[in-house]
């Protein structure tokens, strides 16, 4: 590039079009830290500089009204409104995102002229978890949240004498009337099981703490098929207990067995299935538990299972009403879950779409993982869908509901998409090897922007040990690298990796392996070449108020035993890109506050925003 010849003028000439952009595009000059891993970010010189120098502070003020002054003074302000017209109109003319602030170019070449940014954005939205209490949650506006997950915790390690017999808390009378159900459809009695075990079971060290149990699988099976569900045209239906957003009274045990039974046994839902829109009662929807599948359970439970692991979710719900009013005063603690249900649940994605609409709005492309068909539904119909396409897999996963998602700017790519290649990343996976990928995954397509650069889009969400986030990346480089009708086309790939930051060898995928794997690809990250480890982009952890207790953290734990690791990505070319600026967001408002857990009230994923820009390095 030609330097241009200096001005003989003793003032300071400002580069004007290059301080609007930079300001058009985040405000500030970064460059990227590899020792850190973190983007460090400088303030943007004042867009004009006024200053004069020395010998203007020294100027007599009477000089300043001379006409020869004054003419000059004109000079400065017409030149000035020129410049401000000039910008307004820039302004006017820009809208979208990062490229689309810095001017108008042709293809890749021009881009280092000054439409040469690209803002990317990922995010795991992640699917709706419709238990309140399952994390744990930085709540600070309410301090009875802690104090009544502490007593819960209290409760399960060190019940004392309080740790009863479960016929104290599910009592003989509801089990006569549970087995008399049982027969009734058609299942057999379960009370040998009662009479000869289940009835004497401690409620915490014999049944809720009972790793064998947990292993069977008795009691969070049904807990998973009948705690939340999906009716024909949208609605939902919840088992009475406490950890889902059931929003009647549970204030007595027989409150809560009247609830509970008539849902079980009586309630017909329309449920779409495979023949249509039937009518089911939900013990209908039980599975057996196969010792293929479940290798602790014995032939005999295996035979048993539907009215055994009937009995064991009724006798689950039952402890859990029973510590929550023990614990806590009902109206207390049914209000406070209330409140948590309306923000962390039912507003979870006017949430998400808010922040996405406002905060990263001016994005060009937006990677989305975990996203359900609802939300994209949603998203089509709103603010968000008005401002970009919204891209979903052909092969929508309807069932688990959990998808990969990209957003096109539609000021940046107004032809939108080209074509989607998912299945040829699918079918680029070795032969005879098993990748944990997930149907929904993984989202690709082509996309030209207006400029005329071309691109392989992506979005992944990798499966919860990270297994198949190298695996899934080799294969996207090799569709790049065999397919001719992809030849010319640039990557931008944002991703859920989970990735760890102390892996576990051969069980999980370590950070620092996975940035080897993208380098040797020629590829690097919004992170650089060499992935700070302790860069988190998660910090959650459950607590004791869910069926794997496990897998529950103590209060004082939640940093030691939780999931608080570098999970996010978003990767590109080496030589195509370099970073501009890097920031992640666990708040909303492009902010991220370490060491606090999340979702929170405000910000509604387990999953922080990774959000960079990026420039065009080369013209080749």
């Amino acid at each position: 590039m030609r330097r241009r010849p200096q001005s003989k003028s003793p003032l300071k000439q400002p580069d004007m079009s290059k301080r609007a952009n930079s300001r058009a595009a985040g405000d500030l000059e970064s460059s990227f830290d590899p020792d850190t891993g973190v983007q460090q970010a400088s303030s943007v010189e004042p867009l004009l500089d006024t200053s004069f120098g020395e010998e203007a502070d020294n100027t007599n003020k009477t000089n300043l009204l001379s006409p020869r002054a004054q003419s000059g003074q004109r000079k400065y302000w017409v030149g000035g409104l020129t410049l401000t017209f000039g910008l307004i109109l820039i302004f006017l003319k820009s809208t979208g995102g990062a490229s689309t602030f810095l001017g108008a170019t042709e293809g890749k070449g021009n881009m280092l002229s000054a439409s040469r940014r690209l803002a990317v954005t990922t995010w795991n939205i992640a699917a709706i978890n419709n238990n309140p209490f399952e994390y744990w949650i930085t709540y600070n506006e309410n301090p009875n949240y802690e104090k009544l997950m502490i007593d819960i915790e209290r409760f399960l390690e060190s019940p004392g004498d309080q740790d009863v017999k479960v016929q104290q808390v599910f009592t003989q009378e509801m089990f006569n009337k549970l087995d008399s159900r049982l027969e009734a459809v058609g299942w057999k009695s379960v009370r040998s099981y009662w009479e000869e075990d289940f009835q004497d079971r401690k409620i915490i060290s014999g049944f809720m703490k009972d790793k064998m149990l947990g292993s069977k699988r008795l009691a969070s099976m049904p807990d998973r098929i009948t705690n939340t569900i999906n009716l024909d045209g949208g609605s939902q239906v919840y088992r009475p207990t406490v950890i889902n957003m059931y929003a009647d009274d549970l204030s007595t045990m027989s409150k809560w067995w009247s609830a509970w039974e008539q849902f079980m046994f009586d309630d017909k839902l329309s449920i779409k299935g495979k023949d249509g829109v039937e009518d089911t009662i939900p013990y209908q929807m039980l599975q057996p538990i196969k010792k293929a599948k479940y290798p602790e359970i014995t032939e005999q439970e295996e035979a048993d299972s539907l009215p055994l692991q009937t009995m064991c979710g009724a006798i689950f719900d039952a402890i859990l009403v029973h510590m929550m009013n023990t614990v806590s005063n009902p109206s207390e603690w049914q209000q406070l879950k209330k409140v948590m249900v309306e923000n962390l649940n039912k507003k979870k994605v006017p949430h998400t779409m808010e922040i996405l609409e406002t905060t990263y709005i001016d994005s060009d492309i937006i990677t989305l993982q975990e996203v359900s068909s609802s939300f994209i539904d949603q998203a089509r119909a709103s603010k968000l869908g008005q401002h970009f396409l919204i891209v979903a897999p052909i092969n929508l996963d309807a069932v688990r509901d959990q998808n990969s998602v990209i957003c096109l700017n539609k000021k940046t790519f107004p032809d939108g998409m080209g074509v989607e290649i998912s299945s040829l990343v699918s079918d680029a996976f070795p032969v005879g090897v098993d990748v944990p990928v997930a149907k929904g995954d993984i989202l690709a397509i082509t996309a030209t922007n207006k400029k005329g650069m071309k691109f392989v889009i992506a979005s992944f969400h990798g499966d919860t040990n990270g297994l198949a986030t190298k695996p899934v990346l080799d294969a996207v480089m090799n569709v790049l690298k065999s397919d001719s009708t992809l030849e010319g086309h640039e990557l931008i790939f944002g991703m859920d990796a989970n990735t760890y930051e102390h892996a576990k060898p051969g069980k999980q995928q370590d950070v620092l392996d996975f940035g080897r794997n993208y380098v040797s690809h020629g590829l690097t990250s919004c992170w650089g070449d060499v992935p700070n480890p302790s860069n988190y982009t998660t910090f959650n952890a459950r607590t004791y108020l869910q069926p794997q207790l496990n897998k529950a953290c103590k209060i004082d734990e939640k940093r030691k035993n939780g999931d608080v690791n570098p999970k996010d990505f978003i990767l590109f070319p080496n030589n195509a890109f370099s970073v501009v600026k890097t920031w992640k967001d666990n708040t909303g408002r492009k902010e991220y506050i370490e060491e606090t857990a999340f979702p929170t009230l405000e910000f509604p994923s387990d999953h922080g925003i990774l959000a960079t820009i990026i420039e065009a390095t080369s013209t080749e």
